[in-house]
């Protein structure tokens, strides 16, 4: 090594450290066991950087402004040099994170690798997949196309029906209607809460991965070796092999940009992205209180099992009935989630006829006037309880002449189609 460089080096580390921090990184002992299973964490993190990268470059033309953002998407795409590289590797790499992610939680689950002590290591990687999942959700909406916007009004949906907080996420989320306040709170929590977040928890979880070391294998034999040069390379060509496919899905795949929202367009048969389809397609299976207890109730209890599993499981010895338990659990898990996301792939309906009265009130601002599920304004009467108070002739006679049923009235009269007030009556009277 040259003089010169040997001097640069030594400055660099009398001044920050570096050169021995990575010395020490790659001279950490880790089990002879250690494969390619445990690529997933490093290509995790390469994803996450990689997606805060091209964040940050499509910000610098996004306009988070229903009058603006799709107009600015369309910009990024065909006028900025590369835009369209840059959107797909966005685009296609939150799909690749949600499943490296999955990934590499599942395979954390089948190695036991949550047990002590490895419990808040494990706890925070269950809180970062739930924060991927939040980049998923509200980085669809910031398009402003039809795909997103109604995506988004069954999405929140969802969330105002979650007992006793759904008026409380109803006031986060933008109140009754998604415009202009859901477009910059969802940007806002995608570009800035969310990453910010998400590095903090990340960098803890590195520090935890480096004390506790990763976990043997139960019939480990050999003694722990270097991460580098080994390991190093494993991660090193997995990552370069997981950028080389998302960049040939950006210049090959074309990422979807439909028309631009249209709130009044209740032919629109919303669809979210393909990770949360199995959700939607579970709708169609539940009707009042059972729609709540599968779209909040469930994926909470899942959650709340996946936080508790180090301390469900205080085995401190590897067994064959652990073992099939836990694989048991995850091809469970994955056999019912890839039945309802094809189903919900083959279907022609995606959402049910809640979802759609759900759209109908969303277009005609129904929320401007009444509050439902303790969310709208105060003008009118709430409706909340409407089915033990009129019946549907009541309800049709005063949409057609409101001043007629309630003199004095200020509503103006709606003349729906007999599907669009089937679904939205449905939707007021469901309990």
């Amino acid at each position: 090594m040259s003089t010169g460089i040997q001097t640069l080096r030594s400055w660099i580390e009398t001044r920050t450290g570096v050169v021995g921090f990575a010395r020490r990184f790659g001279s950490k002992p880790i089990p002879a066991s250690a494969g390619w299973p445990h690529v997933l964490g490093s290509v995790a993190l390469f994803l996450f950087l990689m997606q805060a990268l091209t964040g940050v470059l499509l910000s610098l033309n996004y306009s988070p402004s229903p009058a603006a953002a799709w107009n600015s998407v369309t910009y990024i795409t065909s006028k900025v040099p590369e835009g369209n590289v840059i959107r797909g590797l966005h685009h296609w790499g939150s799909s690749a994170m949600i499943v490296v992610v999955v990934a590499h939680m599942t395979q954390v689950f089948l190695a036991g690798a949550y047990r002590k002590p490895r419990e808040v290591t494990w706890m925070i990687g269950v809180i970062l997949l739930i924060l991927t999942c939040g980049f998923g959700l509200t980085g669809y909406l910031l398009p402003w196309d039809n795909r997103g916007y109604w995506g988004t009004v069954v999405t929140t949906q969802i969330a105002r029906n979650v007992p006793g907080v759904g008026p409380f996420i109803a006031a986060l989320l933008g109140g009754t209607h998604v415009g202009a306040v859901t477009l910059t709170r969802f940007f806002g929590l995608h570009a800035i809460i969310f990453p910010a977040a998400a590095a903090l928890l990340i960098a803890f979880h590195l520090a935890l991965v480096m004390r506790h070391g990763v976990r043997p294998a139960t019939t480990e034999s050999k003694p722990p070796v270097p991460f580098y040069p080994r390991q190093a390379f494993k991660d090193a060509l997995a990552v370069f092999v997981c950028f080389t496919l998302l960049f040939a899905a950006a210049l090959l795949v074309k990422v979807p940009l439909e028309r631009m929202a249209d709130p009044t367009d209740l032919s629109y048969e919303p669809r979210p992205e393909w990770y949360f389809l199995f959700l939607f397609e579970l709708l169609k299976f539940l009707r009042g209180a059972a729609e709540t207890a599968g779209t909040a109730l469930l994926p909470a209890l899942a959650i709340l099992v996946l936080v508790l599993a180090p301390f469900l499981d205080r085995s401190r010895k590897e067994r064959i009935t652990r073992k099939s338990i836990a694989t048991g659990i995850v091809l469970l898990a994955f056999s019912a989630w890839s039945a309802l996301t094809w189903r919900a792939l083959a279907a022609t309906s995606p959402v049910n006829e809640s979802a759609r009265g759900a759209g109908i009130y969303e277009s005609n601002h129904c929320g401007a006037c009444h509050s439902f599920h303790g969310a709208g304004g105060h003008v009118g009467p709430a409706l909340d309880g409407l089915a033990s108070r009129r019946d549907r002739a009541w309800i049709h006679r005063h949409f057609l002449s409101p001043q007629a049923v309630v003199p004095g009235s200020i509503m103006p009269a709606y003349r729906l189609s007999e599907q669009d007030e089937l679904a939205l009556v449905d939707y007021l009277t469901k309990k």
